[in-house]
């Protein structure tokens, strides 16, 4: 005990000793390596282990990175180049045929000259999702995303406009039989709305649109979809699937939840066989059974049908994780929903989805990461995606025969960037959605 003041207070301190500096071991990068990195004997090991795999890996193929050539014409120019800067068995990476074929890796075999319309959907893509993942934009910007999807179509496969218009005429045309019908029951009124809007898009789309083409004539070049490869196919499907199959995987959860037999069934079977089909399986059948249940004549667009199999797809194994959240909130809240007056349908969308779809945010991100992965599944249907199809493609070139990790790294790079944004995104919104924790 220190002596301060200690005639006066015989065992009372009234003084303030002074701050004294942190022990080395428990502040600063110390710390920090001794919690996380040898804070045990097991956790010492595993970290001399990892550290030591590490290094293996670095030094066998820093040289290969390290003799990178960015300037060639061909992999036996990119070998002479290696052999001359730094001798004969010296390996490295040939990246000049990602410098001169990065175009179709990208875009697949769209028309150069047109390489502003995909550019444009890319941007316009981050202006739409702006609204619906982050707070604080102006939210007139959500009437752009709900139209996005139908000027996204028309600027990658061009044509006419009116088509995409005429979709848009058919949803009104929903909406507004829903509102009317709305009084008499919520569930007649959905039910009429999509009859209003599938009829609507089956007897007048088509003479609509053709009769305002011939009076209105407002097309740009079309772009057939055999042209469409590499990222801006894998975009177009991944996007696509995962705007469609949340709201279908939402709507499968609760016809699962459903204490109507019909519709339980229908979603019990729906799921159980999709999650016991492989997604391979479900592309075939888009790519050569589909046509057979189709009139005659009918000219259905493979990219429209492998992306109805992919959205049905995970619409599936979203409907699964959904439903895992629905089963995790407490019986009080259905109760709270009832004690409140409110009906099915608003008690789904004020109080029970809401929370569970919160809950459901780390399953739903992985569906939909997987998803997009699984677009490269597509080449065994004819189309170029841009791990093997495309790879394939460059290496059919006498040029390049012979090329092989530069356009996978290439290529896994480009997912990776893509699947670690909505992890991260993932996180932000769980984090930003823990009310109940602060």
């Amino acid at each position: 005990m220190s002596d301060t003041h200690a005639q006066t207070v015989a065992y009372v301190r009234d003084t303030m000793l002074p701050e004294q500096p942190a022990p080395a071991t428990e502040a600063g990068a110390i710390k920090w390596l001794r919690e996380n990195l040898f804070s045990g004997p097991l956790n010492t090991f595993l970290t001399i282990a990892g550290v030591l795999v590490v290094y293996a890996m670095v030094s066998h193929y820093f040289a290969w990175f390290a003799h990178s050539v960015w300037n060639a014409n061909s992999l036996a120019e990119c070998r002479t180049i290696i052999t001359e800067r730094w001798g004969e068995g010296a390996t490295g990476a040939c990246w000049s045929v990602i410098r001169e074929r990065w175009h179709q890796y990208l875009f697949g075999f769209y028309p150069p000259e047109l390489y502003w319309r995909p550019i444009l959907v890319f941007v316009l893509l981050f202006v739409a999702l702006a609204p619906v993942l982050f707070q604080g934009f102006a939210r007139q910007l959500l009437l752009f995303s709900v139209f996005y999807p139908f000027l996204a179509i028309w600027l990658l496969w061009g044509g006419s406009i009116w088509p995409e218009v005429m979709i848009i005429l058919g949803a009104v045309a929903g909406y507004v039989a829903f509102r009317v019908i709305e009084p008499r029951g919520d569930t007649l009124a959905i039910i009429c709305g999509i009859l209003v809007t599938i009829l609507f898009w089956a007897w007048l789309s088509g003479p609509l649109s053709g009769m305002i083409q011939s009076v209105l004539p407002f097309r740009i070049t079309p772009v057939s979809s055999e042209k469409f490869g590499g990222f801006l196919l894998a975009v177009t499907l991944g996007v696509g699937g995962i705007v469609m199959s949340l709201p279908l995987g939402i709507m499968l959860a609760l016809g699962r939840q459903s204490d109507m037999f019909l519709i339980k069934t229908l979603s019990v079977c729906f799921i159980e066989f999709i999650r016991g089909v492989p997604l391979i399986t479900l592309l075939f059948v888009a790519s050569l059974l589909l046509n057979y249940f189709l009139p005659p004549g009918t000219n259905f667009d493979i990219i429209l049908r492998v992306m109805i199999l992919v959205t049905l797809f995970a619409a599936a194994y979203i409907a699964e994780v959904i439903r895992g959240g629905l089963a995790a909130l407490p019986r009080g809240q259905y109760e709270a929903a009832d004690a409140l007056g409110l009906d099915y349908w608003k008690a789904q969308r004020l109080i029970i989805l809401p929370q569970a779809l919160k809950i459901s945010i780390p399953g739903i991100v992985s569906t939909f990461i997987g998803m997009f992965k699984d677009t490269t599944l597509v080449v065994f249907v004819g189309l170029f995606d841009p791990l093997k199809g495309i790879s394939d493609f460059v290496r059919a070139d006498f040029a390049w025969k012979g090329i092989y990790w530069e356009p996978y790294i290439f290529v896994g790079a480009i997912f990776f960037l893509f699947n670690f944004s909505m992890s991260r995104y993932s996180m932000y919104l769980e984090n930003k959605l823990k009310r109940d924790h602060r």
